[in-house]
């Protein structure tokens, strides 16, 4: 029996004696984020598949593992057919395979820490009985599973946060006041780092230090953090105003706020929360994290340290594309040597704390799974006369970077059908970046200017527009996404976004172009009410050996033109001459 089956049989044994005809497991730690600590791959340890977003469903006879289209082709890839059904989350989900393959008033186990209220609602709405464990099933026949983290949590100085944390702590209590609640759970590493001034180390590529708190309507804020993780040094930065408790107390603290209204995200906080405060006799107020607004709007001191750390990531950014352009044709470098390289380069820049998440570095048909994650046993070399693509970040303490360029070896011509489909994919990214829009527009509003050109000749992406972007924070922030299916937030001056449309032939290569983008108040004279814009962060030449320019019209060609203009003159002072010669060449006009 291979380890896949004994994982998958060792579960069905404990659910069988619980008396559970299934479980769902989500890619998820109790705070619901996108990078967990090695505890918390549940998903991974049961089906091998790695990717940052799925959900897998286990019944006594049959299994089904979920996931989006950026990760389709990795979920074939990493599991057992002979085990698990492979379904698209978006055309299948979750609940309805569940209904219709569970047989009907089967209690189905859930972990409500690892689910949100919301999430929890698609399966009860869909007629199943679903029931709260207690110890994660999982955990009781994952007999070598990992201790949680307990790295420290550091002070974030101001000279990079920009506010104080006190005056943070006020602004959300004022946000209370407003709604007439007296509490909110905050589940959010992202945002206890933001509101307490902090950073960690406890998961991959993001500073994140696991805990929970309780925000008060009077800028009062308990933290229920391992002790541990908070040295001498870390409670004096997060002073008076903040009371600190190590994990267990939590169960506790909800139950003293019986009588209490207490807000609770029902999309991003565990429903144990909300349940729990229930049993306590608090009333729950469904609302958004009242953090997630206010961080991603960023001050000015974090803007500035934004475009400080783009124009630094881009020293490195252009050295190794310069490196690239050399080896490339020789077949020289790999999947894996590439990406070493590029983290090489960043590591000899100032303030660089590592990578904001692992480099997507794709050559030929690896290109088109769209995040792929390249192994020892993926690796291959990068050939001549094919495209590459490098999706990559960084993390300095004063913010955070993630682009994406496609790139051709060389040294032939690039065929005609491919420089088309870039040239294309261009037109997208320069629709996004020129955008002028009316204050209260949405992702979901501008995600169809990315894909007009690419629709025209009927070519699509299965995957979102643009994300936000934190400072020294997660790669991938809310509450503003370019996609159709995002929620309808309006976009706020301060916030970063991804600018990264993109066209994937499977098996055979992978383009996309992607660039940070601040948004700023756009100054025109004749607008009735408030307009925003957006202004580039991202500083890095595009391949236009690959564009058809002729498909370019005058404005277009006029945009790429003035920024590789501008790489040239504020990355290429910073350069070796070697280096800065070749941008020069690289950011020649078209």
């Amino acid at each position: 029996m291979s380890k896949a089956n004994e994982r998958l049989t060792a579960l069905r044994g404990e659910l069988a004696g619980r008396g559970l005809a299934g479980f769902i497991v989500p890619r998820a730690d109790e705070h619901l984020g996108e990078y967990v600590p090695a505890a918390a791959e549940r998903l991974a340890w049961l089906t091998g598949f790695t990717g940052s977003a799925g959900l897998a469903v286990v019944l006594a006879a049959r299994a089904a593992v979920f996931t989006d289209g950026r990760y389709v082709l990795q979920l074939a890839a990493q599991t057992d057919a002979t085990l698990w059904e492979r379904r698209h989350i978006t055309e299948e989900p979750p609940q309805t395979w569940l209904a219709a393959n569970a047989p009907p008033g089967v209690r189905i186990g859930y972990d409500p820490l690892l689910i949100a209220e919301e999430g929890l609602a698609r399966f009860t709405e869909a007629g199943l009985t679903m029931v709260a464990t207690g110890e994660n099933p999982i955990d009781a026949v994952w007999t070598d599973r990992p201790a949680p983290p307990l790295a420290p949590a550091r002070p974030h100085a101001l000279r990079y946060a920009g506010k104080p944390a006190a005056e943070k702590r006020e602004e959300i209590a004022a946000i209370l006041r407003t709604a007439k609640q007296d509490a909110a759970v905050i589940s959010d590493p992202a945002s206890i780092a933001w509101l307490l001034n902090i950073r960690g180390q406890d998961v991959p590529f993001t500073p994140f230090a696991l805990g929970f708190a309780l925000a008060h309507a009077d800028g009062r804020c308990e933290l229920f953090m391992e002790p541990a993780k908070l040295p001498a040094g870390t409670r004096e930065w997060l002073g008076n105003g903040v009371a600190v408790a190590g994990r267990d107390a939590l169960p506790g603290a909800l139950g003293g706020l019986a009588g209490k209204r207490v807000r609770v995200d029902p999309a991003g906080s565990p429903v144990w929360f909300a349940q729990a405060l229930r049993k306590a006799g608090a009333s729950v107020a469904a609302g958004p994290d009242p953090c997630l607004l206010p961080k991603a709007c960023k001050n000015e001191t974090e803007r500035q340290g934004a475009r400080a750390a783009h124009a630094r990531d881009a020293v490195a950014i252009c050295r190794f594309l310069r490196w690239l352009d050399e080896v490339g044709p020789t077949g020289a470098a790999t999947e894996i040597s590439a990406a070493e390289k590029l983290l090489a380069l960043r590591g000899e820049l100032e303030d660089f704390r590592g990578e904001s998440f692992p480099a997507i570095s794709g050559a030929g048909e690896h290109g088109a799974i769209i995040h792929y994650r390249v192994t020892e046993a993926s690796n291959r070399k990068l050939r001549p006369n094919e495209v590459y693509l490098i999706d990559c970040g960084a993390q300095f303490t004063d913010g955070t970077t993630d682009l994406t360029r496609t790139i051709w070896t060389g040294p032939a011509v690039p065929p005609a059908e491919l420089c088309g489909r870039v040239t294309r994919v261009m037109q997208g990214h320069i629709a996004i970046a020129t955008a002028v829009f009316p204050a209260g527009v949405g992702g979901v509003h501008l995600d169809a200017f990315a894909r007009r050109a690419l629709w025209q000749v009927g070519l699509d992406y299965d995957h979102g527009t643009g994300h936000g972007v934190g400072s020294y924070l997660s790669v991938h922030e809310g509450p503003v996404s370019l996609s159709r299916l995002a929620k309808p937030v309006a976009i706020a001056e301060g916030m970063i976004l991804s600018d990264e449309p993109g066209f994937y032939l499977p098996d055979h290569y992978g383009i996309r172009l992607e660039n940070l983008l601040l948004v700023r108040k756009a100054d025109l004279p004749a607008a009735t009410k408030p307009f925003l814009r957006f202004e580039t962060l991202t500083l890095a030449p595009f391949d236009t050996r690959l564009f058809d320019v002729g498909l370019l019209d005058p404005a277009e060609r006029a945009w790429l033109n003035a920024y590789h203009a501008r790489v040239l003159a504020e990355v290429g002072p910073a350069l070796d001459a070697a280096t800065r010669a070749w941008l020069t060449q690289a950011c020649a006009a078209i």
